[in-house]
């Protein structure tokens, strides 16, 4: 059943555990019109009804275009910032934003590329995808338990199966660049199946990166798809939105959230959620596997 406002957050920041939310808010579309399900401005509400519910240490957003941007950030509490910039450069095209609760995470340094083969190149597209990718990173440094971390942000291309396979390594290229010395969180929309498809099993065998969902101690709903597209969320439906985790990164709850505003959803997507503890286990290798 799809969650009502009126319910209880998922899941609750402690002072020692994060929780990590990976969101495709869906961009401002210029063709929808007042009534439609895609009508953005009828889906601010339900976005920032969630959003002040669930109160999520660490937010990775895809498909937001600069003037959503705004919505986000009052919904979340005053101590709240964010790095990222447009994939088309400065304020221009979708962003794959990281928003943090500065109160608590130190940004130490962030960066954002392409994922192309000239990653520094801004608008760069050269493997296949018609729309440009980025991925967007920050190292934080976590006050509550003195540990380092790295977040990552990205939405992989929706038609190309070869520029999701290239944009999986480069994903392990910059996790392994700072592992095992940092823990790493990976959020995004993927536009890939979880389970089966190539570049999820890329992940989960690398023994870099494993699946939140299957490694959570705790799930605190059914494994719901991702991607209703304004419809009821169908349990075992398609999971194309992750987060992915280290193996020095404890999974306690994972959850699909499916919260609605007067029947409305916020997005055509569903987010997912992870309380995770980044402190209690030192880096190793997840198996071969994902598990």
């Amino acid at each position: 059943m799809p969650r009502t406002s009126a319910a209880p957050p998922l899941i609750r920041t402690s002072s020692t555990l994060l929780h990590v939310m990976s969101f495709n808010i869906r961009y401002d579309r210029p063709a929808s019109r007042p009534g439609d399900v895609d009508y953005w401005p009828d889906r601010i509400a339900p976005l920032q009804a969630l959003l002040r519910r669930e109160v999520p240490s660490i937010l990775g957003v895809q498909e937001a275009l600069h003037h959503q941007l705004a919505a986000i950030e009052v919904a979340l509490p005053p101590g709240y910032r964010m790095i990222g910039a447009g994939r088309e450069g400065g304020s221009r095209g979708e962003y794959s934003p990281i928003f943090y609760d500065a109160g608590r995470l130190q940004l130490l340094e962030w960066d954002q590329f392409w994922l192309s083969d000239t990653p520094k190149l801004i608008g760069s597209s050269t493997w296949g995808n018609g729309v440009t990718r980025i991925v967007t990173w920050g190292r934080f440094r976590d006050t509550a338990t003195d540990r380092e971390m790295l977040l990552a942000n990205t939405h992989f291309d929706h038609e190309s199966d070869v520029a999701r396979a290239r944009s999986a390594a480069a994903v392990l290229d910059l996790v392994r660049f700072f592992s095992p010395r940092l823990p790493a969180i990976v959020m995004g929309d993927f536009n890939s199946e979880a389970g089966s498809s190539p570049a999820y099993r890329s992940f989960v065998t690398s023994g870099v990166l494993g699946d939140a969902w299957v490694l959570a101690d705790e799930h605190l709903t059914p494994g719901f798809g991702t991607f209703p597209r304004y419809g009821r969320p169908v349990e075992g439906g398609r999971r194309i939105d992750w987060i992915l985790t280290t193996p020095d990164v404890l999974v306690r709850q994972a959850a699909v959230n499916t919260s609605t505003l007067d029947g409305r959803y916020a997005s055509d997507h569903v987010p997912v959620q992870a309380l995770v503890d980044i402190a209690s286990r030192p880096a190793v290798l997840h198996p071969v596997g994902g598990r």
